[in-house]
């Protein structure tokens, strides 16, 4: 008697080969071109895949190599950012099959055509990402569609909260839970760093979670990472902030909106970053990690991210308006943007200006040391108990007394005080003055670009160190600053930029641009 059976799958599975390759955030995987499973399922190269074993999977974009000592025949290569989500150890059977297209990318494409999209487009784009079932190609056509057709505030909003959602959320349970934030663009200018440790001594709770750097030469995180361990668990971070207050950590390791992190990958290399994109990366940040009083720090000058005023407060009412929706208390002010902040451009040097400040070392940049104070001081007014106006006053006692230091120190320790010891590039580079003068003028995305070139923030010495700022008399011949590398190759770069444009001009008092500032 005939029998009915199901038909037989066959499973093929591939032993799975750890390659140590870095792929920078992304999943990526590698077959061999003879490999039977690569030609039976038609794959293709640079095609999403969905990679299973034991209950676990991952997906990840398909690369194809001809050479049997990267990867057999009968082997599937990992990338170092794969193998670490995967989870397996290498030898271990995997399966591989082809990762269905995400069907956001339909809301995408209407975007490019310049449609508004729903809360729920946003939703199912930044769980995709999330997900990594995007490419790095269709990320970058995700952003530049809502950096350039140039989200209305609701659209803000939407994916601020869908950013929010893909992520952890800390909660505190205290009514007082404080930031504050810089929108960038101002070389140096690593106020957080003294921000946070004058405020956590006065009792206040701020866990500060910082992003590293997108196109400029440091981030908060790639500086203190000079000083401390910076990618801290949820866990960790938690107890760290419980018992000190305070925190300066990297938001990626502790999963807060980490869609906005896949996002930055794109971003840094493409340099874009719209308003809205910066407005939402901003504050999905900061409502993840749980702020209840926020203060936004907007730079404007000729050559900072925001070059005029009325740009200014159109960013000013887009935080506005998105925070509201939240329910957080939010502060902006304008600040001086015409220069770098401090002496220091790249991580090493942006960290001795940090510890000079609050050593109260007579060499430390008085610019670095003023603005840390008043927005230390602005903090310190969202507590009921001080009075407005007297935070400044409140802030730099503080920092005289040596409080803030000594809350530092615990912050560095209770994070895990850095073993590597970095110091500034050994390759160095003085820029001379070319004439008799003033400094009227410094281009802050000049000057950002040569530190980049010299290797920052990769490199922790490499950077810029100023000797010279607005307003400075100089002589012909003179430095106006030095470069810093640790490889010849960064070094020649950053020499051709300066020897192209120094980003420094020389002239008469009268030619400095005015600065515009709220303080």
């Amino acid at each position: 008697m005939a029998t009915n059976s199901e038909p037989t799958v066959a499973v093929h599975t591939l032993e799975l080969r750890r390659l140590g390759i870095d792929t920078y955030r992304e999943n990526v995987v590698y077959l061999h071109r003879e490999c039977e499973l690569y030609r039976a399922e038609g794959f293709q190269a640079l095609s999403k895949v969905k990679v299973c074993a034991d209950n676990r999977r991952i997906l990840a974009v398909l690369n194809v190599v001809d050479d049997e000592s990267i990867v057999m025949p009968t082997q599937l290569g990992l990338s170092e950012e794969a193998f670490g989500k995967l989870g397996l150890a290498q030898g271990s059977l995997v399966s591989i099959e082809h990762a269905e297209r995400p069907q956001s990318m339909g809301a995408v494409r209407r975007k490019i055509a310049g449609e508004r999209l729903s809360q729920q487009d946003f939703r199912d784009i930044i769980g995709d990402i999330t997900d990594k079932r995007y490419s790095k190609t269709e990320i970058s056509a995700f952003l530049v569609a809502t950096g350039q057709s140039d989200m209305d505030r609701d659209e803000v909003y939407y994916l601020t909260r869908a950013m929010v959602e893909s992520g952890e959320q800390l909660s505190w349970n205290e009514p007082l839970v404080v930031d504050k934030h810089c929108i960038g663009g101002i070389p140096g200018n690593r106020t957080s760093m003294l921000v946070v440790p004058i405020v956590a001594a006065h009792g206040m709770l701020i866990p500060k979670t910082s992003s590293r750097a997108i196109t400029s030469p440091a981030g908060t995180a790639d500086t203190m990472e000079v000083l401390a361990n910076v990618e801290l668990d949820i866990g960790k971070l938690h107890d760290i902030v419980r018992k000190h207050r305070a925190c300066l950590a990297w938001g990626g390791t502790a999963e807060l909106s980490p869609a906005d992190d896949i996002m930055i990958t794109v971003e840094r290399p493409l340099g874009i970053d719209s308003l809205g994109q910066m407005v939402s990366s901003i504050l999905s940040k900061k409502l993840s990690a749980g702020s209840t009083h926020l203060l936004i720090d907007i730079p404007v000058g000729p050559s900072a991210k925001i070059r005029h005023m009325r740009q200014a407060q159109r960013l000013r009412k887009l935080f506005e308006f998105v925070g509201d929706q939240f329910g957080i208390q939010l502060e902006v002010i304008i600040t001086d943007g015409r220069q770098p902040i401090g002496f220091g451009i790249g991580p090493v040097l942006e960290a001795r200006d940090v510890m000079q400040v609050l050593q109260n070392l007579p060499e430390a940049p008085n610019d670095l040391r003023q603005k840390a104070l008043r927005l230390a001081g602005r903090v310190l007014e969202f507590d009921p108990d001080v009075r407005g106006g007297r935070g400044y006053t409140i802030a730099r006692d503080i920092l005289d007394s040596g409080r803030a230091l000594e809350m530092m120190n615990r912050i560095i320790g209770a994070q895990g005080e850095q073993q590597v010891k970095f110091e500034a590039g050994k390759l160095t580079y003085d820029l001379l003055s070319p004439a008799d003068g003033v400094v009227v003028n410094i281009d802050n995305l000049r000057l950002s670009q040569i530190a980049s070139f010299a290797g920052a923030p990769r490199d922790k010495g490499a950077g810029v160190d100023l000797f010279k700022k607005l307003g400075s008399r100089v002589e012909q011949g003179e430095p106006l600053y030095r470069v810093h590398a640790e490889f010849s190759s960064d070094f020649d770069f950053a020499l051709r930029l300066c020897q192209d444009d120094s980003g420094y001009a020389i002239g008469d008092q009268s030619q400095i641009p005015a600065a515009f500032v709220e303080f």
